[in-house]
């Protein structure tokens, strides 16, 4: 890692170790420069603004499901199984500032932040697409459409769920995402009768070649 890529990495811990005691609509670019004792300028040349540390921050959970696909083993593994492995290693990633991350998605959606809430929206088909690209999902045309609108709803419905889970080691977000894959791939392989292919079609739910 180079000097700048430290500085950036080290302004954004510092930034969660601020945000986690006075929270993150209270913290500001200015007391995370008198805490590293540097100038706003350091800060600006890697965040303009402080919703790019909450970017930062989401980008280092994409990072981590893309860096699943790395595990060994990983190529046996059904669709569905790396789909679920891939997203619960997102959220394992945030799993440490948990309640932070539900305050800075709180703080985007007030009602002024229109364009962080738009941002917002690519930064989870962003995250989609790399869950795709992590499961070498191999669907294309309409078929890849179908399955990206039933990979986003399963995605963000999971993370609404993991961020209200108490349960010890988020044992209920985990049992609730196999549900919603496992439901996912009945729903791909249902056929009409007498057709040769179901409505649903999402290939992402088919097991690889082994």
């Amino acid at each position: 890692m180079n000097d700048d890529a430290a500085l950036a990495a080290r302004i954004l811990e510092v930034a969660l170790m601020l945000a986690e005691r006075k929270g993150w609509d209270a913290l500001h670019l200015h007391d995370i420069a008198a805490s590293m004792d540097i100038g706003l300028a350091d800060i600006y040349r890697h965040y303009q603004q402080k919703d790019d540390l909450a970017e930062a921050w989401f980008e280092r959970a994409d990072l981590a499901l893309v860096r699943a696909a790395a595990r060994e083993g990983w190529g046996a593994l059904s669709y569905r199984e790396r789909l679920e492995q891939a997203i619960l290693a997102w959220l394992e990633a945030l799993a440490p500032h948990r309640r932070l991350t539900a305050e800075m998605l709180r703080y985007k959606l007030q009602p002024e932040h229109l364009h962080l809430q738009l941002q917002g929206l690519l930064d989870i088909s962003r995250t989609v697409q790399w869950l795709r690209e992590s499961a070498s999902l191999p669907d294309s045309g309409w078929r890849r459409e179908v399955g990206e609108v039933v990979l986003t709803g399963i995605f963000v419905s999971t993370f609404g769920f993991w961020l209200r889970d108490s349960s010890p080691g988020a044992s209920r977000t985990q049992a609730w995402l196999e549900r919603q894959l496992r439901f996912a791939e009945r729903l791909a392989s249902y056929r009409l009768p007498g057709s040769a292919a179901g409505p649903a079609q999402a290939g992402w739910t088919r097991s690889p070649m082994r």
